[in-house]
């Protein structure tokens, strides 16, 4: 569907630290690992919100975000038949075309986007790591082949790198780091999904650049997927 006003069909509570899950009506066809602008306000804020596509169901697009400035507290507060602004799908999700076992790694809000790319791959064996409590365990377990929860730590060490041909990773930028540097001496190779602030989503006020090994890149347009091994962290 167009970028565009709809209507929120729900927006829940879903944990003690302020995350919420938000559905929104319509038929949506977006790529695992893609995100949308969302705004439901006029003037101020001056930017929309960048929210990653958590689940697509039956005449609705889910989206998860936790509270954390005055754009998410003003999205925390629409209810079922308020207006809220959608533009996208924007940028280059997971790809989903390889050949071989695949494992999805999410820490923290980097979980969010997993939930719809677990249901693009055939079963993927998931692994989750939550700072206080498991969320949306069985809507989870439904979409993995194997699902491994962790609540403090992390949950890098739950996994086997060697046992899996990719990775597809969502979380902390420490996290994904850690995952990268491990991932050298493994068998797997490791797609991340990198987070940055976002102002328009289309790679033109450069707000999001990132350094990698083949040049500055825009986390809107070029990514927010990108190979691991060419994200140049220590300039991030």
């Amino acid at each position: 569907m167009p970028s565009g006003s709809y209507k929120v069909l729900s927006n829940e509570r879903i944990s003690n630290d302020n995350m919420w899950v938000m559905k929104v009506a319509g038929d949506f066809k977006p790529a695992a690992g893609q995100f949308f602008m969302l705004r439901a306000w006029d003037k101020y804020p001056v930017l929309s919100r960048p929210i990653s596509v958590h689940d697509i169901g039956d005449g609705y697009i889910a989206f998860m975000y936790r509270v954390v400035g005055e754009g998410t507290e003003i999205l925390s507060r629409l209810t079922k038949g308020d207006d809220i602004t959608l533009a996208g799908p924007y940028g280059n999700g997971f790809p989903l075309d390889l050949k071989g076992k695949i494992a999805l790694i999410g820490g923290g809000m980097g979980v969010a986007p997993l939930l719809w790319t677990a249901k693009q791959l055939n079963k993927p064996d998931v692994y989750l790591g939550f700072r206080e409590e498991v969320l949306l365990e069985d809507e989870y377990k439904a979409a993995a082949g194997k699902l491994v929860t962790k609540i403090g730590g992390t949950i890098l060490d739950d996994v086997d790198y060697d046992a899996y041909d990719y990775v597809f990773a969502c979380g902390p930028l420490g996290m994904e780091r850690a995952l990268a540097n491990m991932a050298k001496n493994h068998k797997a190779k490791v797609y991340i999904s990198l987070e940055k602030h976002m102002a328009c989503g289309m790679g033109a006020c450069l707000v999001c650049s990132c350094s990698t090994t083949k040049g500055n890149k825009k986390v809107c347009k070029d990514g927010p997927v990108f190979l691991a091994d060419e994200v140049i962290f220590d300039e991030l």
